[in-house]
């Protein structure tokens, strides 16, 4: 257990209450017998975690205990809001009544004093803001001689008054502001960045970035550091490494790619496959403490919008020292893999090496060259053909265990030299983006399952089962589209679901079937406890490949290297990485869900874009989702927007929640059927489209 853990036990249990905090730590520090200034470090982490609260002066309690948590405050428009609660597993978010927020705004994080419980909810008080909101973004709007924000974020009731700075600004600017809070609950701001006009496309796709505090621009000290880092493969460094320089390897990806994490190379074997798997050592150069690390900490992963990349690492470091470039040394960890021809993984080593990649390929040059066409890739043919014969065999392997595979169709968006969006489409996923996925898959199983094995301080990649009553729902509404399900298992496992995809496979709603399934899981997440992936049907599971874009993969990799070159593990040191593993994963789930939501809302942004010239066209969609205002179409290149139930054929309609269906006396509509409709209007500031039915 960490000291940090240890300090947060005794708040715990003895909900402490002493005259001023030298008493508070004679105390903590006569239990533990640790240093008086690492317990403060530790005891202010606490506080500004929100784990430790301050209930009134020289009176400390752990969070949560005595009726208060901690968590998220989901301010509303008209002034009352919710605490959405991280740490009470099966708590419902608390409601907040609008004269006891505490001057939360929507986006603090808070600690609430929960006052009534019932069967409908919980209702509280916000008693303190311990993480509150820095920025905002929105447009400037002049009342008389004072300007004041508008924010972008409809979910802050009032407009906050600008105060004099040293940019410039005007009236219907699209800005960035810092913001203060005085102690009586106002609140001012200061622009500190001018994006455009309100009404300019790029400027509302950077207003969404910076509304999730996602910037491009690193800061001076971490550039500064950067530069001290040697741009080659130093021979100090290459000592102790496995040298697999003379080894066929090489990189496959995108075609606009310039971080290039894995290599991946193959041999024949009599017994099968010997696979390895080369990933960019970048624990090698961004150190545990320093400014890049704990830059790299705060972002938490790489972003990926459709006209830019917001890296987790400054560009020198992730598309160069650390990106796996054709022709240069690069420092890797392999994955190094004994196949049988089963698809099993027979044996393994895990080391550090040095590499030099053949050729830079792209998934299409993969796949067209082992479709018989002749490119850049047809130089390892060879070794092209051993891989896709050992991805099939995968595959089979994965399959027979119950691996789900959701086919989602994702946008690709298609711009002129200007980096003005004129298209969208479906992307399209071959041979090679299989190949690649079905190793580094393998590779992050062999890597979770042998330091799971070795029971060491570790961060998974986990998906734990879904909720039984979400596929009561799933259930019905295949009984809805006249597709039999089997009763639901007292233990549902990952077969169970491939079961239902079989039973849609070549339908037109094949694709919705996949959704609802999707949407009745749960999500993903970061844990430093092994819960294992039900979509991916394996028991072991972590992100080891991509260390380059996601701190989970550095974390553990430096985890890697530590077991490599240290046999004996002291406590102490168990207890740090222990804690280390745990924050690594809190933070990396955050920033994860805060990345996926900033890119699906630039691209409802480019959508909407796209669509705006296109009002009174006539276009055939699906049915993606049915409720009680009205159905939501998704159209062949992917942009979805809703048709209101007003805007239907005039009819009595019911609304059959868990059949996802509007039923009418004449009309009937239902999730994955075909319809026409008509371009009624896209609207680039609320990021909506919206149909009229066509007869």
């Amino acid at each position: 257990m960490s000291l940090r853990d240890k300090v947060y036990n005794i708040v715990l249990k003895d909900s402490l209450a002493y005259n001023g905090l030298d008493n508070l730590f004679c105390h903590i520090e006569k239990i533990l017998g640790a240093n008086r200034a690492n317990l403060k470090k530790e005891f202010n982490k606490l506080i500004e975690s929100g784990d430790i609260f301050e209930l009134r002066k020289g009176k400390f309690i752990a969070i949560p205990s005595n009726g208060y948590a901690k968590g998220l405050f989901l301010g509303n428009a008209k002034g009352f809001g919710f605490v959405q609660l991280g740490q009470v597993k099966g708590e419902k978010d608390v409601f907040i009544p609008g004269n006891m927020t505490g001057g939360a705004i929507d986006g603090d994080r808070v600690i609430v004093k929960i006052n009534a419980r019932s069967e409908e909810g919980s209702e509280g008080e916000v008693v303190n803001v311990y993480k509150a909101v820095k920025q905002l973004v929105g447009i400037v709007q002049k009342r008389n001689s004072n300007f004041f924000l508008e924010p972008d974020n409809n979910h802050i009731p009032f407009k906050i008054r600008l105060v004099k700075g040293k940019l410039k600004y005007t009236s219907d600017d699209r800005v960035v502001i810092a913001l203060t809070r005085t102690a009586a609950g106002n609140f001012s701001g200061e622009v500190i960045e001018v994006l455009g006009k309100s009404d300019d496309v790029k400027a509302m796709e950077l207003s969404i970035i910076r509304d999730h505090n996602l910037y491009e621009v690193f800061p001076q000290e971490v550039i500064n550091a950067c530069g001290r880092i040697s741009k080659k493969v130093t021979d100090n460094q290459r000592k102790g490494r496995v040298d697999l320089t003379k080894e066929t390897i090489f990189t496959i990806d995108g075609e606009d790619a310039k971080d290039f994490d894995d290599a991946v190379s193959i041999k024949r074997t009599k017994s099968g496959y010997t696979l390895g798997v080369h990933i960019a050592d970048v624990g090698e150069y961004v150190k545990k403490g320093s400014v890049i690390d704990e830059e790299a900490f705060e972002r938490g992963t790489s972003v990926y919008f459709p006209t830019s990349v917001l890296p987790m690492l400054p560009e020198v470091l992730c598309n160069g020292i650390c990106s796996l470039q054709e022709g240069v040394d690069r420092l890797t960890l392999t994955c190094e893999m004994e196949v049988n021809k089963k698809g099993e993984v027979t044996s393994h080593k895990i080391y550090e090496s040095v590499i030099r990649s053949k050729a830079r390929l792209t998934y299409n040059q993969v796949h067209a060259a082992l479709n018989g066409e002749t490119n850049k890739a047809s130089k390892v043919i060879k070794e092209l053909q051993i891989m896709a014969e050992l991805s099939k065999i995968l595959e089979e392997r994965r399959n027979n265990a119950g691996n789900l595979d959701f086919e989602i169709p994702e946008a690709q968006f298609i711009f002129d030299e200007n980096g003005m969006a004129i298209g969208v489409e479906r992307r399209e996923r071959n041979e090679a983006h299989r190949l690649i996925e079905d190793f580094m898959v393998l590779a992050n199983e062999t890597v979770a399952k042998e330091f799971r094995k070795k029971d060491v301080p570790f961060v998974y990649r986990v998906h734990e089962s879904p909720n039984k009553e979400k596929l009561i729902k799933v259930k019905e509404f295949m009984h809805g589209l006249g597709i039999a399900v089997p009763p639901i298992p007292d233990i549902i496992t990952p077969p169970y679901y491939q079961d239902i995809l079989k039973r849609v496979e070549g339908h037109d709603y094949t694709d919705i079937v996949n959704k609802v399934l999707l949407r009745s899981m749960q999500k993903a997440r970061y844990s430093n406890q092994n819960l294992g992936h039900f979509g991916l049907a394996l028991e072991y599971y972590c992100h080891f490949t991509s260390p380059i874009r996601r701190y989970p993969d550095l974390t553990i990799h430096r985890i890697i290297k530590e077991t490599l070159h240290k046999k004996n593990m002291s406590k102490a040191r168990r207890d740090e990485l222990e804690l280390f593993s745990f924050e690594s994963s809190e933070q990396s789930s955050l920033t994860e869900r805060n990345a996926e939501k900033a890119e699906r809302e630039v691209d409802d942004l480019w959508k909407a874009y796209l669509m705006k010239d296109k009002i009174g066209q006539t276009f055939e969609g699906v049915i993606t989702s049915v409720t009680n205002y009205g159905l939501f179409i998704e159209l062949e290149n992917t942009v979805e927007g809703l048709l209101r139930i007003e805007d239907l054929p005039q009819d009595g309609y019911l609304f059959f929640e868990n059949q996802l269906k509007l039923k009418g006396s004449k009309y009937t509509f239902t999730i994955g059927d075909k319809i026409k409709v008509i371009l009624a209007n896209a609207n680039i500031f609320t990021r909506k489209v919206d149909f009229g039915y066509k007869n």
